[in-house]
């Protein structure tokens, strides 16, 4: 879920790990890694942006965050899995476990200039020179 989800309804106090059902912490572990990867994809796409570098994990993670854009798309704005998630005993919105309400409110639309202007500056900058290795001592030629 993202802060946006805080506009729906009253504020709700996170629950502690222990009080959490299965699902909800499942949940909470699958979201965090979830969460932890696209910031991960974020870093290499913006890395890639400033040093023209170009590979298929870059593509990757550029495809890794459309699929989250196109899930807040769908959700128009909040995790479309929100309501599975309160239903499963954690009504809190994930950004709202690590950041005041005001500031995961904003976390979503900021985290998605963030990575269209990451995805901008790639097709903006021409892709750099590719590095080659240099030779390894077997294959020189005596």
């Amino acid at each position: 879920m993202t802060g946006n989800d805080a506009n729906s309804r009253s504020p709700v106090e996170a629950k502690g790990w222990a009080a959490l059902g299965g699902r909800a912490r499942a949940w909470r572990v699958v979201h965090a890694t979830w969460s932890v990867a696209q910031l991960g994809c974020l870093g290499y796409i913006w890395g890639s942006a400033v040093t023209g570098r170009r590979s298929p994990r870059l593509w990757a993670c550029v495809a890794f965050l459309c699929v989250e854009g196109g899930a807040l798309v769908v959700g128009g704005g909040d995790c479309p899995v929100g309501r599975l998630q309160a239903e499963w005993g954690d009504p809190v919105p994930f950004f709202e476990l690590i950041l005041r309400p005001r500031a995961a409110k904003a976390a979503v639309p900021v985290l998605a200039a963030v990575s269209l202007a990451g995805i901008a500056a790639l097709v903006l900058r021409r892709p750099g020179p590719v590095a080659r290795t240099a030779p390894s001592s077997t294959e020189i030629a005596p």
